[in-house]
């Protein structure tokens, strides 16, 4: 009987897109079963890679240049389908996008989003989806909406420097000049993250030293979101900082809320139904997904439980490939995993895994096709 596999895996990242870990695996495969049916679905969660995926499942993709984090234009692009546009934060303010990998934890900006989410706009979409993740800014998004037409001054009426650390000296926030197209769409955050703007679990608190900040940076950060908390109420009306989701990308998802009325929806189940995943699971045999690692993170709404629990509604079996494994077999199962396979099980050597991916999933390729499409399936955890 010919075995049917669904190829769902997200980036790995640092080495291989979720599309390339898709044809590594199909290559391995194919060689132990030349007469597999395999489908691929490649996914993401809503951060770096999302664009990719929407690509991967059909949207269309249009490539812009927009001012990435530091100021400086980066190209980038969007995906669209007629209906539905998805934009992908970390395009244009994303840690990759910071000129020579030079962290700005103060001045990092969010602006290239808002012209992002104008190029969006004009491809006549009723729907965006805005994924956050990966931002290399703490600006509670205020560089978005200024890039979307806001105005935010200072005492003294300048226009306030970019940055988390030039919020404090925010006074006066004009919004009659956003554009109103943004009101006019239904604008999702796609974002598993629930951590409030502000306090131990904030955008400053948990985030910022991955982008660089120390310790008297996060407290000019912290000082600097809360100031821009009480600002937004004033004008807006409401309070919207403890919402979950709103410490997300530094403080985009607070903006997106409180400002454009967005709403927020976990990033893989809101992915998997923008990439049909559903439709490809009809006849399956077997789900294979997966990442750069598997670990304590992955079981708390990363794209492959994600995948992994709607196979399961499905009843179709689940595998995992990842770069290093660091979940016990007790915690892949409770996961919905029936078995794993890294990288590190072929070349320990975790530079090596990561050189040399594309070569080593396709001998995991093969290896699960041994393994698991010939009966009985082993369902081992090597």
């Amino acid at each position: 009987m010919t075995p049917r596999i669904v190829l769902a895996p997200d980036k790995f990242k640092g080495s291989l897109s979720a599309g390339e870990v898709a044809e590594a695996l199909a290559t391995g495969i194919r060689r132990v079963r030349p007469d597999a049916d395999i489908r691929w679905v490649p996914v993401a969660d809503g951060g770096e890679g999302t664009v990719d995926a929407a690509v991967a499942a059909g949207f269309d993709c249009t490539t812009v240049e927009v001012e990435g984090p530091t100021g400086q234009p980066v190209r980038t692009a969007f995906a669209h389908n007629g209906t539905v546009a998805v934009v992908e934060a970390a395009g244009a303010c994303g840690l990759s996008r910071l000129p020579g990998g030079v962290l700005a934890p103060l001045t990092a900006t969010s602006r290239g989003v808002g012209r992002l989410l104008l190029d969006a706009l004009d491809t006549g979409c009723r729907t965006v989806v805005l994924g956050v993740g990966g931002s290399a800014c703490t600006d509670g998004g205020a560089g978005m909406l200024a890039g979307l037409g806001a105005i935010l001054l200072d005492a003294n009426g300048r226009p306030v420097g970019p940055g988390g650390g030039a919020l404090a000296h925010a006074a006066y926030l004009d919004l009659h000049r956003l554009d109103s197209r943004i009101h006019e769409v239904d604008l999702v955050l796609a974002s598993d993250v629930d951590n409030p703007l502000l306090g131990t679990h904030g955008a400053a608190a948990v985030f910022g030293p991955q982008k660089g900040a120390g310790t008297s940076e996060l407290a000019v950060l912290e000082a600097g979101l809360t100031h821009w908390s009480h600002l937004v109420a004033q004008r807006t009306g409401h309070d919207t900082s403890d919402r979950p989701g709103a410490g997300a990308a530094g403080g985009i998802g607070f903006a997106a809320i409180a400002v454009l009325g967005a709403r927020r929806s976990g990033g893989i189940d809101l992915m998997l139904d923008l990439v049909g995943f559903d439709r490809g699971l009809e006849g399956a045999n077997l789900v294979v997904t997966g990442e750069g690692s598997l670990d304590e993170q992955t079981l708390h709404g990363k794209a492959p439980a994600g995948v992994a629990a709607r196979a399961a509604k499905a009843e179709v079996r689940t595998i995992a490939v990842a770069g290093r494994l660091l979940l016990d077999e007790t915690q892949l199962r409770a996961a919905g995993f029936a078995a794993a396979y890294p990288l590190t099980a072929l070349e320990p050597n975790l530079r090596r895994c990561q050189d040399e991916a594309a070569g080593l999933l396709q001998r995991l390729g093969e290896l699960i096709a041994r393994e698991q499409l010939t009966a009985p399936a082993t369902g081992r955890t090597p």
